[in-house]
């Protein structure tokens, strides 16, 4: 996967999504900068930036992906995979359901993820180098580029949802602690049922992660 770093731009995720669109790039890419000053996270809210932190979006064909990852649950997918990556460097980092990277109980980053024609973007915010208050960083050392590095080369081993989340399952226990949201509803993760394709069964009704 082509890898094109930026010193700034407004965000990676609309930079990547309209030279799609434009047919200016094409997947597989990955758009990283080194400031983000218009970041986009979950339900429409501004992912505040800071220099020195992780912003990076991608563009993978839906070709490449594993036959057996549900769409609606990529976000699990990708947030996981640079999970373990970030284990294995020594973080105690952990994932909260469906997308959100938490350090002890403080957020330090998320995933997102659109479709655009036959692409999936999945773009990542996480606290490098500093965080806003009320949020946490990393509790590692790492550059942003050196990770982002490292991660599209775990990600290009497209390992089974089956694989990945035979081990998320085991982490959900961590999430029940905490509230989600679903269209206009509010409820604790711990009167939820995690089901085998990464979505939520709560009060009669399915809920994927939709991120």
């Amino acid at each position: 996967m082509e890898i094109r770093w930026f010193d700034e731009l407004a965000s990676t995720q609309t930079y990547l999504i309209e030279e799609l669109k434009s047919k200016a790039l094409k997947s597989p890419i990955c758009i990283g900068a080194s400031l983000q000053t218009q970041g986009r996270g979950s339900r429409g809210n501004e992912w505040i930036s800071a220099k020195g932190n992780l912003f990076i979006s991608m563009a993978i064909n839906r070709s490449q992906l594993p036959n057996d990852l549900k769409l609606e649950s990529s976000s699990i997918y990708f947030a996981f995979i640079l999970k373990e990556l970030l284990s294995s460097l020594g973080s105690k980092v952990w994932l909260k359901w469906p997308n959100d990277f938490y350090v002890d109980q403080q957020k330090m980053g998320g995933v997102i993820t659109n479709l655009v024609g036959d692409s999936l973007v999945c773009g990542i915010g996480l606290n490098l180098s500093q965080a806003p208050l009320d949020f946490s960083k990393i509790d590692i050392e790492i550059s942003s580029q050196e990770l982002t590095n490292n991660y599209v080369a775990q990600l290009e081993k497209f390992p089974s949802w089956k694989q990945i989340f035979s081990k998320f399952k085991l982490e959900f226990k961590r999430s029940k602690s905490f509230v989600t949201h679903a269209d206009e509803m509010i409820f604790r993760l711990e009167d939820a049922v995690l089901l085998e394709d990464g979505s939520l069964e709560y009060n009669g009704q399915r809920i994927f992660s939709l991120r």
